[in-house]
């Protein structure tokens, strides 16, 4: 495939950060925009610090620019600023229990901007796009493990979940309308792990909502303990039972989503689960991390919490057929990666 102009929503972030990686050492170029309202900002001016370090890790410049997906005006120029191929839209507010007690904050910001800038692509021509989706669009499950033919809509427990089917939707519908759109919604189970220099990780702001970077924080002695929300579901051991993924595997799963939508014959808007299919506890976790840090990781079961459900399993076989893509790196590698990035930045990228 030749090189393309991929511009990257939210690719400051963690997804997005290892997601810019991939997409350097396939030859294409980057463009970068952030509010870096989820992301460590650079200082005077310089490169957010995990954009700094992808461009260490790969020894590729990446362009980037600090805007809100709500300024249409700055988003414009940059469209003209250049000749983008496609596009990957990272950029959300994405933490389930803050969506519950701030819906405002996340209809306005998911969905409005993804509004903006579909908008903004439309005027500009350029009618590829990758969507970051989740499998919180699922709802409860009706089954298990979950294909892209389960349906999405009923069920969502939370704000987060509702916006990403809102804009799966809006998008489905721009391709039914405009038969030069392609879309590829990647709905992702749920991302952990680092890049394997341990440069780059996941470094939320303030208390982690994410179990895998909350363990992190208890094993390099940050925080003091881990709350397990819920001991009591219809799960092996009673806590929640979720779907893991690499990062750097999700990350390759969107290199292989651009061949893919960009293929002869490609139209429409089509999902695709990136996942791996294995089932993990919170307590399989535990002793997962514990395992490959060499740390204790006391922790103690408190109630549930509002928007969670028992058990979110993939299966990814339609990814493996049509994209050629299936995750290779298992929850040992998932920890150690992770503990890593955690070890030699115990305070994240600050």
């Amino acid at each position: 495939m030749s090189p393309l102009v991929v511009l990257i929503t939210g690719g400051a972030g963690f997804v997005g950060s290892h997601t810019v990686v991939e997409l350097l050492e396939a030859g294409h170029t980057a463009v970068v925009l952030d509010s870096c309202v989820n992301a460590a900002e650079g200082v005077g001016g310089a490169l957010p610090p995990a954009l700094e370090r992808v461009q260490k890790i790969t020894g590729k410049k990446v362009a980037f620019h600090q805007v809100s997906m709500l300024d249409q005006q700055a988003l414009a120029k940059i469209f003209s600023q250049y000749k983008v191929d496609l596009v990957i839209h990272f950029a959300a507010l994405k933490a389930v229990g803050e969506s519950v007690s701030q819906p405002l904050s996340y209809y306005s910001n998911n969905i409005t901007g993804t509004i903006t800038l579909l908008e903004v692509m439309n005027g500009a021509g350029v009618k590829n796009i990758i969507f970051s989706s989740s499998a919180t669009v699922y709802g409860a499950p009706q089954y298990i493990p979950i294909d892209e033919a389960h349906p999405t809509g009923p069920g969502i427990t939370n704000p987060y979940g509702q916006t990403k089917n809102m804009c799966e939707q809006i998008m489905k519908d721009l391709a039914h309308a405009d038969k030069d759109w392609r879309v590829v919604l990647l709905r992702y189970f749920n991302p952990v792990g680092a890049h394997k220099s341990g440069t780059i990780g996941e470094d939320p702001k303030g208390i982690p909502n994410n179990l895998m970077p909350y363990i992190a924080q208890v094993a390099v002695g940050k925080r003091e303990k881990l709350s397990v929300f819920g001991g009591d579901y219809d799960t092996p051991d009673g806590t929640g039972v979720r779907d893991y993924i690499h990062v750097v595997d999700l990350a390759k799963g969107h290199v292989a989503a651009i061949k893919k939508l960009l293929s002869e014959g490609f139209s429409g808007a089509k999902p695709y689960n990136l996942g791996t299919g294995d089932g993990v506890s919170v307590i399989d976790m535990v002793k997962a991390f514990s395992k490959a840090s060499g740390k204790e990781i006391p922790y103690e079961i408190v109630g549930r919490r509002a928007g969670d459900v028992a058990t979110v399993v993939a299966t990814c076989k339609l990814a493996k057929d049509d994209l050629g893509w299936e995750a290779t790196m298992g929850l040992h590698e998932m920890c150690v990666d992770t503990w890593r990035w955690q070890s030699n930045n115990p305070q994240g990228f600050s």
